[in-house]
């Protein structure tokens, strides 16, 4: 099988650098709904000539609109379908469901690849979306190996992993940090990287969170996967080039390139790292420093403190950077080399072996000796990688049309695809009708900046009447004019509504159901369990059955440590089930459930609520991160009920990454808490079973705004933190009596100004 090398283009020069350099596919993003909403991204005119040109090598377009789109956002998303079908780009990667039902039903030519934003990790996530009419699923970037080749075996079903580029320390899709701390949200393509700063915690000041890049290097053909994916759309044409080139070259049968992977690193690089490819991996953080290194290429020796001396391993040159690790700043102190001295006369260049003195910046840190010195930017590197592009408007696409005129001794009439357009005036018998017949084909032959060709002109002119070559032009233009704008035209069905309870209800969440020993239950419609590996029927034995149902974790790296416990609940008639991930849907399939999607199933529109019900959700949950206006319209539109969630500890992430500072050998992987800051603010990380969720010190609670949110139910979380019996009462009959609990938050739902 020949694997797709699937390269990142933030704007159009990136993409021409990516196919020059050898990728098979460009994904790309336009103005809107685009992950990377702060790259150059692509106008309708860059993606028309681009996939023109991109075809004619043979090669494919996925266009990116993977993040979640809220309900007043519809009528923009359908122009941006109609403008991806109209360039016809080979597939749309994305994360919301209303998204892919619009695609399915209205655009089949699309195909439909999950992006890693729908936090596929398993094999259950990948064939719950297949049936729903995804042709590939991206995979999350944690899983190893073995995860990666089960998912890949999946019959009919196309795969896609990353090999290279920056990390998330979260799995994709399950960060609500940017969103929660600053309104920008990483589902909505705005995220500010709060995870890359640096927190205080128990070793002190570290950036705890912020991951090295991924590279798997050569590692990249033990990959079963169809599609191999570059990161990288706000990244320069220059890095894309390099990288694609590096890695063609590896699939090609030519090797790793150290002389390019140098090339790569002075480009941009963080340290590199294979994440978890090859089995539980904690070398995956840079707690030292953010950003961009360089390629290392000595270490400082003794100097005067305004200068800097060290033994360089590789070629310098004047106007080249360089960058420090600084003891004491959070990232490395950079600067360019204006002026270099080689045993004590002044150069141009340095060669390898040679040891360079280099006058410090004023303002820069002292340099302890043996501090690592890295080649930041390179000139050299940036002539390397020239590419070609084509003349722009070459590979503009055309359709082929048959226009049919029709002359009338008092009008004019076109026609074609539909379209018609008429123009009246006299037309006088023609003392030449040949003049008549070539005036119109080179008027129609003009297409000018539309996106069709002439084909065939068929004219037909019974009375042999002449046409001045002006009103033939004005018939032309009054044609075309009409056939520039065609579109799809899609509307939308009138949502049904369900009918609306007259009664409130309330559900309680708990992963301890001992904190409820305090609460009436009475005036609980359900509680909700949420389940763990060695989670037993037992558990829920003093509480009536109706009440009960049973929640599946977001992430499941090992579903077959479920199989037993889903068993046991269906055997004993627990039939309500709860799902945060596709996953969950899959692995309930078999049995005979009432199922509810909990908030990580994004719903911020009507079209995903018509999805979710075709996937037999009975009710869904609302985002925890929407803005209050959004959950309103939602909620009044909604085909299915609805749940608000009025109080919760939410996860600001999930990660496979563990911030515990001892070896694994030494780890009992038992539940640990960390507590940590930044700002004045506080945080909590849990650590357990290898994963990572990290915590706010303020709860999330919307009580008081659930009066302009009719939802069918209102849901109090008691989750992950521990709470005691009488703190849960005291929490639960203040917000069941919609009042806002002390020292909470409300994210989006009250903010002045949201960037959302």
């Amino acid at each position: 099988m020949k694997q797709e090398l699937l390269a990142p283009a933030g704007d159009i020069n990136a993409g021409y650098a990516a196919l020059y350099y050898g990728a098979d596919a460009v994904y790309l993003g336009l103005q809107q709904f685009s992950a990377r909403a702060t790259a150059v991204n692509f106008s309708d005119e860059n993606l028309d000539e681009f996939v023109g040109f991109a075809h004619s090598l043979g090669r494919k377009v996925y266009v990116t609109i993977n993040t979640l789109v809220q309900e007043k956002e519809l009528s923009d998303l359908l122009k941006t379908l109609d403008v991806c079908s109209k360039y016809k780009v080979d597939a749309i990667i994305l994360q919301d469901l209303g998204v892919a039902g619009i695609i399915r039903k209205y655009y089949p030519e699309l195909e439909l690849h999950a992006s890693t934003q729908m936090a596929v990790h398993n094999k259950e996530g990948a064939l719950a979306l297949q049936k729903i009419g995804f042709s590939r699923v991206v995979l999350a970037r944690e899983l190893t190996l073995p995860e990666i080749t089960e998912i890949a075996q999946i019959p009919n079903l196309e795969t896609e992993a990353f090999i290279h580029g920056a990390l998330c320390y979260s799995y994709s899709g399950l960060c609500l940090f940017s969103s929660v701390l600053t309104g920008k949200s990483a589902n909505r393509g705005k995220c500010l990287y709060p995870c890359r700063s640096c927190f205080h915690g128990e070793d002190g000041e570290k950036h705890y969170f912020s991951m090295k890049d991924m590279s798997l290097q050569r590692d990249v053909l033990k990959m079963p996967v169809t599609s191999l994916k570059i990161e990288g759309r706000k990244k320069s044409d220059l890095y894309v080039a390099a990288v694609t080139d590096y890695y063609r070259r590896i699939l090609d049968g030519k090797g790793a390139d150290a002389f390019r992977e140098d090339n790569i690193k002075q480009i941009f690089s963080r340290p590199w790292t294979k994440f978890h490819f090859n089995g539980k991996n904690k070398d995956i953080i840079d707690r030292d420093f953010v950003g961009h290194r360089g390629l290392e290429i000595g270490l400082a020796l003794p100097a005067d403190g305004k200068i800097l001396k060290f033994k360089s391993n590789h070629i310098l040159e004047r106007h080249d950077g360089i960058q420090i690790d600084a003891e004491g700043w959070e990232k490395p102190f950079g600067f360019a080399l204006l002026k270099m001295k080689v045993n004590g006369k002044d150069v141009f260049e340095v060669h390898a072996g040679e040891v360079v003195e280099i006058k410090m910046p004023p303002h820069a840190p002292n340099i302890e000796p043996g501090t690592k010195i890295y080649l930041a930017s390179s000139s050299s590197v940036k002539a390397t990688y020239k590419y070609e592009k084509p003349k722009q408007g070459q590979y503009k696409q055309r359709r082929s049309i048959k226009v049919e005129v029709e002359i009338n001794p008092d009008y004019l009439t076109a026609k074609s695809n539909g379209f018609e357009y008429v123009l009246k005036g006299v037309f006088e018998p023609a003392s030449n009708v040949q003049k008549t017949t070539e005036a119109l084909e080179k008027a129609f032959a003009k297409t000018g900046d539309t996106s069709f060709e002439l084909e065939k002109l068929s004219i037909a002119n019974p009375k042999g009447l002449f046409v001045p070559a002006s009103l033939a032009n004005e018939l032309r233009r009054g044609l075309y004019v009409q056939m520039v704008f065609e579109d799809k035209k899609v509307k939308l069905p009138e949502i049904v509504e369900h009918k609306r309870k007259e009664k409130l209800e309330w559900l309680i969440k708990t992963d301890d159901l001992s904190c409820l020993n305090e609460i009436d239950i009475s005036d609980v419609s359900e509680i909700i369990y949420l389940l763990d590996k060695n989670s037993q029927s037992s558990d829920v034995k003093g509480f009536p059955k109706d009440k009960i149902r049973l929640a599946l974790p977001t992430v499941c790296r090992k579903t077959k440590e479920f199989e037993a416990v889903v068993s046991d609940f269906i055997q004993v008639g627990y039939n309500k089930w709860e799902v945060g991930n596709y996953w969950g849907i899959e692995a309930l399939s078999a049995f005979d459930v009432h199922l509810s999607f909990d908030s990580s199933i994004y719903m911020m529109n009507t079209q995903a609520v018509l999805q979710a019900k075709d996937m037999n959700a009975e009710r869904m949950t609302l985002s925890l991160e929407d803005t209050l206006e959004n959950l309103a319209e939602i909620t009044e539109k909604s085909s299915l009920p609805v749940v608000m969630c009025l109080y919760t500890d939410a996860p600001l992430f999930t990660s496979a990454g563990c911030i515990r500072s001892n070896p694994c050998q030494m780890c009992d992987a038992k539940e640990k808490w960390i507590e940590l800051s930044k700002d004045g603010e506080k945080y909590s990380a849990l650590s357990k079973n290898c994963q990572t969720m990290l915590f706010a010190d303020k709860a999330l609670c919307f009580a008081s705004d659930a009066k302009n949110v009719h939802a069918d139910y209102y849901r109090v979380d008691f989750v992950y933190k521990k709470y005691t019996a009488k703190q849960a009462k005291e929490i639960w009959e203040k917000v069941h009596n919609f009042e806002d609990v002390e020292n909470t938050q409300k994210a989006n739902l009250q903010r002045r100004k949201i960037m959302f």
